[in-house]
């Protein structure tokens, strides 16, 4: 029997020259990617270079939605009613999926972002 390990990051969290670590350094050891999607961190230029990246790799593309937290890095609990989480993730997911679509690729999975994710966990109205 064959085990393969997925092994994943959250990436493409700069902002326009300021960047968050080395993602094509990091892309040389993964199989997977989480593209930070303009809310909590990253913006469309990110998305895009970070997209690309990947796909010249074959590296799998997850959308990584959060909540509208740039100063807090999405890692602050904002209260938002499962509405309003529905239609910001239903937002960032499809600008990330538009962009990896316009490249040729496809979206594989979604991985909510910091405190998102923490309530996702615990509230099942929001997973």
């Amino acid at each position: 029997m064959a085990v393969s390990v997925d092994l994943n990051s959250d990436l493409g969290e700069g902002f326009g020259p300021w960047k968050m670590g080395d993602d094509s350094g990091i892309m040389d050891h993964v199989t997977s990617i989480n593209i930070a999607c303009g809310f909590h961190a990253g913006d469309p230029g990110i998305m895009v270079k970070t997209a690309e990246l990947a796909l010249e790799r074959g590296i799998a593309i997850g959308a990584h939605p959060g909540y509208p937290d740039l100063v807090g890095f999405g890692r602050r609990e904002m209260g938002c009613s499962p509405e309003e989480i529905y239609s910001f993730c239903l937002y960032q997911v499809g600008a990330l999926s538009a962009i990896v679509r316009s490249r040729g690729g496809r979206l594989q999975h979604v991985k909510a972002h910091g405190a998102l994710y923490n309530r996702g966990a615990k509230d099942e109205a929001v997973a």
